[in-house]
């Protein structure tokens, strides 16, 4: 039989707990740094109270580390994976792949994060051969491309989203708050300005549209598509908003 979990995101330790104390299988959570949501951080010890708590009802915490590093970066981003590891984290999550090779060896369990863009077979193939074992795939497949991923590496666990937030473009390869502002959303400082009202012209300067989202998707909710999901061959399902608080975390777990 396999395992189902369901993954609860978590801004901070009172996230973290509400998301435990709601039914959550597994939480993920950032760390001091390097997470792809820089405005939620959270230190090694609130990391170790949560990994404590959590272990005592079976459920796991997973810690992202999981933008892209500058090479003087990659010490303190390598020691700060090993550091909640002995803090108790059952997993890490990366986005930059020098990370994996510096870490291996060490008791640090990793899966390859949306962030390293994860659409096809042959990337989780790739990611496989590397030496993961649970690949997040992007949010934008369809089952059926989840299906044909599964039956073409089914050793590999996959964990799709399932409920909130939709990125315009694919996660990991959306370069336009860096473009317009200097914000990364490789580097967790995305604007998220494609979630604002538009006013859309023509070449002659006329109103199209006026105050629309004309960027902004739906947000993503799969309640009535889980049973299809485990059919496919997913094993996690995720939950988005590492922003989120407390409130809204409980209530969507």
């Amino acid at each position: 039989m396999t395992d189902l979990e369901l993954l609860s995101p978590a801004r901070n330790l009172e996230c973290g707990i509400a998301a435990i104390d709601h039914g959550a299988d597994a939480v993920y959570i950032g760390a001091t740094r390097f997470g792809a949501r820089a405005a939620a951080d959270n230190s090694v010890e609130d990391i170790r109270t949560l990994c404590n708590y959590a272990h005592q009802f079976d459920a796991k915490v997973y810690v992202t580390v999981n933008t892209l590093l500058h090479d003087d970066e990659l010490e303190e981003a390598a020691q700060l994976c090993l550091d909640v590891t002995a803090a108790g984290a059952d997993a890490i999550l990366i986005q930059d792949l020098r990370l994996l090779n510096m870490v291996q060896g060490a008791r640090c369990k990793v899966h390859a994060s949306t962030q390293t863009d994860n659409r096809t077979i042959e990337k989780v193939q790739e990611l496989a051969q590397m030496g993961f074992r649970r690949v997040v795939l992007a949010r934008e497949l369809s089952i059926k491309e989840i299906a044909a991923i599964h039956a073409a590496v089914p050793d590999v666990e996959l964990e799709v989203f399932v409920h909130g937030a939709l990125c315009v473009s694919y996660s990991g390869r959306c370069y336009a708050s860096e473009y317009c502002f200097g914000r990364s959303a490789n580097r967790g400082e995305c604007a998220q300005f494609c979630r604002l009202p538009f006013t859309l012209k023509d070449a002659d300067g006329n109103i199209i549209e006026q105050n629309r989202h004309l960027l902004s998707l739906k947000d993503m909710a799969q309640l009535d598509n889980l049973e299809r999901l485990v059919k496919a061959g997913a094993v996690s399902f995720k939950i988005e908003g590492r922003l989120k608080d407390a409130d809204y975390v409980q209530n969507v777990t």
